[in-house]
């Protein structure tokens, strides 16, 4: 009866291990088939994804082409404009100069005042006792030499100032554009609180947007009435960002730090360049220094230079000389940073 048992679990056995076999053999088939459509599928999915990605990279590239190619118009742009306004803001003329100083004269009232200083100055060296041939000279140097040269100092001087305090001014504003202050108010704030002349050219600004101008033209402007790079570099970048986009604050922060690191090297060229202008006042100042001594130790020696036509010829000639090496030590010593 065990054995029959046995017999029976065997056949049992054996029959069911080949009907598997049977079934394995009919699916195998089916199988492969599936893992091949498995393996096909997520080679199409790795391919959809290689290619979002890729297209992803693309569109990204094409993305910062064209801001790239963007911000290049717009510096040609402005660099159009910027050429353009510096064929007036080199030789501007007078009406522009006077507002470039801050005066607030009218052009008839400065030729008035013109005319009033060169009276004045050729009748104090006629009473001086200067000779009649000299005086249509001095009356043309004190008409159109000392008040321009005026003009031209306080304008020198006024430049200097903002440039002194320009620096501080975009602090703020990066301070206060951070803070959540929006553009606008962040000028009127420096409109407002601002020392002068900073604060004058930015009243400028807020009142040319009262009258319908938007910020990047009204900042454009700058330059007009505040001859300086430094002026022309905060209208670039707020031109810049009003086309292109980005980080106002960082941009602003970039340029305060140019803006410092140009006064730097301003005053380190300045100083390192002291001993050549030192050197060159020496020079220019010896030869009447030497025909002053000369005078005081023995006048007759040096007088035919005065009295006789030769004297004259020979002090025009060194006059012209001296002129050109004077010209040419300021030139060697001076730098444009």
């Amino acid at each position: 009866m065990f054995g029959l048992d046995s017999t029976v679990l065997a056949f049992i056995a054996l029959a069911t291990l080949s009907v598997g076999a049977l079934a394995y053999a009919l699916l195998f088939t089916s199988i492969e088939n599936e893992k091949k459509a498995g393996k096909r599928l997520e080679t199409i999915k790795r391919a959809d994804t290689d290619r979002a990605t890729v297209k992803a990279s693309r569109d990204r590239v094409a993305e910062a082409a064209r801001r790239r190619k963007s911000v290049q118009d717009s510096l040609k742009e402005l660099e159009t404009k910027q050429k353009t306004r510096a064929l007036s803001t080199k030789k501007p003329p007078l009406k522009i100069q006077l507002r470039q100083a801050g005066m607030k004269v009218t052009i008839q009232r400065f030729y008035i005042y013109s005319v009033i200083c060169g009276l004045v100055l050729t009748a104090l060296l006629f009473i001086v006792g200067v000779p009649p041939l000299v005086l249509p000279g001095v009356f043309l140097a004190g008409t159109f030499g000392i008040p321009r040269w005026v003009v031209s100092f306080m304008r020198a001087r006024r430049v200097k100032a903002f440039l002194h305090e320009f620096p501080n001014s975009l602090d703020v504003i990066v301070r206060a554009v951070k803070s959540g202050l929006p553009l606008n108010d962040s000028v009127r704030l420096i409109a407002a609180e601002s020392p002068e002349p900073v604060r004058t050219e930015f009243r400028r600004i807020v009142e040319s947007q009262q009258v319908g101008l938007s910020l990047p033209e009204a900042v454009m402007r700058m330059p007009e009435t505040m001859p300086c790079a430094e002026a022309s570099f905060f209208g670039v970048v707020i031109q810049i960002q009003s086309q292109a986009g980005g980080n106002l604050s960082e941009a602003l922060g970039n340029l305060s730090k140019v803006l410092r690191d140009r006064k730097k090297m301003k005053a380190k060229i300045q100083a390192l360049s002291m001993e050549a202008k030192a050197s060159a006042v020496i020079l220019g100042a010896l030869p009447f220094l030497v025909a002053l001594l000369v005078y005081l130790s023995s006048p007759n020696y040096i007088m035919p230079l005065f009295t006789h036509p030769t004297g004259h010829l020979i002090l025009a000639i060194s006059g012209v000389w001296m002129s050109i090496g004077i010209f040419v030590m300021r030139k060697m010593i001076n730098f444009e940073v």
